[in-house]
């Protein structure tokens, strides 16, 4: 279903594209109909991944969205395992689509592209407007003032005759005129009413200057019939005409041809350059050399270096000559680089045609094998993307899916033209889009398995808080009923460890050196430590009566534990640790979390003594209630 849906999406693109070659020409409804059969095979390359996309992403959130993804997870089957039958499905389709894009494209594509051609040679439907010039016949130029839909009747009528050239060009002006063609529709037929025709004669007027007066011709007439080559057949091009063609006849290939054009042509490209490098250096540059004998070529620089020998510079033996054989010599040098400059530009001209043809031999190459491996990775990103979001039907998996393949097709777009143009590799331009897309599916299929709620906006608004040290805010109510009381003796005592443990971690760590910020992985654990002790407490406090209590525990900072930004004594901890400046830039961009941290334990201790000091004080006066 989404293969016939994404098919007739792009069918539609390839419409409005052409819309204008095909409408206007009268052609046959077979005609347009074998174009847009055609066409649709064509295009297939195109519809297929984005509908394997659609599909997954569909499957995949509705499983989500039932909860039927939920249950196989907790049955204790793991995302790879659910999708390995579509993985060994979506496999075999990318093997088919290599053996549809290797055997059947190239037939393919010298159809679709020989009836195009045709379609676009095609001459257009007469069909001539009122009010304004019409220029469709060649040689003529007809304006029509009125004309009668009925009887086809042409009405002050104005014809323009410029197929003898404008120097014999011809006005014809009538009443009315009938406009016919003949029945194998290769000529026109003009049958005019009611008037006059004016003509330049120009017989033995060849010496005559443009200032003199041009006689012409007229002549009356009231019915005139005027017969105009007009083929208003449809004429099919031959599919030879693609095949035979050495610049367009890369869309006929499979693989194996395409492989020995190439070796072919880029044989050829080496040996012309290998031609023009020795003409370039036995003929152009140092052609002067060749009237030196054999045996006094480079004497000059073989001769022994001596202090008291002076070597003249070219430009003082320029110098030497008088002002006219300076002239002479600059003139023949000019003379002599402009000739070779013309030539090599001429013979580029050959070897820059033939390099355009190898790089789309090397599209069409490579297209075999990107167009399967874009099916396999657009499955790897629709069924973990559709497995996060959870979201069925066809609303949310056609908006995904549309923004990823406008992503593809600009990215794809750009690799095809920077390797038709010869800017980049042609292995790296036609897999660009490969380069792009293939990490973005292995890190979805990644946080899928792990249950990843990268598409949950408030772990990017958390994120966001961590980044701009945005802190978050503790509430904690007062309870009607409580079922619970806090023991405030424990209290206390964990409120006093709390703060020795901070004390003894600020001492410890007060200073951390670089080799210990990525080896010690106790760093964040006792931080870790501290933060679920201080929250425990927290936890026994919120069960209090005693809004003083509840004030000051809301008070108490929400401590981050995440300081470094990898995991220390880990391999990546330590490829940064060695890659110094990478590592130096990461550990200074820790030092705003780490400040914060100690600041914050610092606060939590100043609280603990606050809230010990209150929850004593209520003992004194009686007010506290003791489980």
């Amino acid at each position: 279903m989404t293969f016939a849906i994404c098919l007739f999406l792009v069918l539609m693109q390839f419409l409005w594209k052409y819309v204008e070659d095909m409408v206007g020409k009268g052609l046959g409804l077979d005609v347009i109909g074998e174009m847009f059969f055609y066409a649709a095979l064509n295009l297939i390359p195109m519809a297929l991944p984005l509908a394997i996309l659609l599909a997954s992403l569909m499957v995949f959130g509705n499983l989500g969205e039932n909860l039927e993804l939920l249950a196989i997870k907790s049955a204790g089957i793991p995302l790879l395992r659910i999708m390995k039958p579509l993985i060994i499905l979506i496999f075999f389709i990318s093997v088919g689509a290599f053996f549809f894009q290797n055997n059947a494209m190239p037939k393919i594509q010298t159809k679709f592209y020989s009836l195009l051609i045709s379609i676009r040679q095609a001459s257009p439907e007469l069909d001539v407007p009122e009010g304004v010039f019409y220029k469709e016949i060649d040689g003529y130029n007809l304006y029509v003032e009125k004309k009668n839909q009925q009887t086809g009747m042409l009405y002050d009528v104005l014809i323009y005759d410029v197929a003898s050239g404008f120097n014999n060009m011809a006005v014809i002006v009538c009443d009315s005129a009938e406009m016919n063609s003949t029945e194998d529709k290769t000529m026109l037929v003009f049958t005019m009413y009611s008037g006059q025709q004016f003509q330049n004669f120009t017989q033995g007027s060849k010496n005559r200057s443009r200032t003199d007066f041009v006689p012409y011709a007229r002549e009356n007439f009231d019915v005139k019939t005027m017969m105009i080559s007009y083929d208003a057949n449809f004429n099919r091009m031959g599919e030879d005409v693609i095949e035979g063609s050495s610049t367009s006849n890369y869309v006929s290939k499979n693989l194996t041809q395409l492989g020995a054009s190439i070796d072919s042509m880029t044989t050829i490209m080496d040996s012309v350059n290998r031609v023009d490098r020795k003409m370039m250096r036995t003929y152009s540059y140092l052609s002067f050399r060749n009237s030196y004998p054999t045996e006094k070529k480079d004497s000059l620089i073989a001769a022994p270096k001596l202090d008291d020998v002076l070597v003249p510079r070219p430009d003082t033996l320029l110098q030497s000559k008088s002002l006219q054989e300076q002239s002479n010599i600059l003139q023949s040098a000019f003379s002599k680089a402009d000739n070779n400059n013309n030539e090599f530009l001429f013979r580029s001209l050959n070897k820059t045609t033939t390099q355009k043809t190898i790089n789309r031999h090397w599209v069409e190459w490579h297209r075999k094998f990107t167009i399967p491996f874009t099916c396999l990775i657009f499955f790897f990103i629709g069924a973990p993307l559709g497995s996060i979001v959870r979201k069925g039907g066809l609303g949310t998996p056609i908006v995904i899916s549309v923004v990823l393949f406008i992503i593809y097709y600009i990215v794809d777009n750009v690799g095809y033209k920077m390797t038709r143009d010869g800017v980049w590799e042609h292995w790296f331009g036609m897999w660009f889009s490969s380069f792009i897309l293939m990490p973005i599916g292995v890190f979805l299929t990644y946080k899928a398995m792990n249950d990843s709620v990268i598409m949950n906006a408030d772990t990017y608004l958390e994120f966001f808080k961590k980044l701009f040290f945005i802190r978050a805010k503790r509430r904690y109510p007062l309870k009607t009923v409580v079922i619970d009381y806090p023991n405030y003796k424990e209290i206390v005592d964990s409120l006093s460890g709390l703060s020795e443990d901070i004390d003894r971690y600020l001492t410890t760590y007060g200073r951390v050196s670089y080799k210990l910020f990525w080896t010690n992985s106790e760093y964040e654990r006792e931080l870790q430590g501290i933060k679920s002790s201080m929250e425990i407490i927290l936890s026994q406090i919120s069960n209090s009566r005693r809004p003083e209590e509840l004030f000051l525990a809301e008070a108490f900072p929400v401590l981050i534990t995440n300081t470094r930004p990898v995991k220390a004594n880990t391999v990546l901890a330590k490829i940064s640790m060695y890659l110094f400046p990478v590592g130096i830039v990461l550990r200074i961009l820790s030092v705003p979390f780490e400040t914060r941290t100690k600041k914050d334990l610092k606060e939590i201790q100043r609280l603990c003594k606050e809230l010990i000091g209150v929850i004593q004080n209520a003992h004194t006066t009686g007010h506290v209630i003791t489980a």
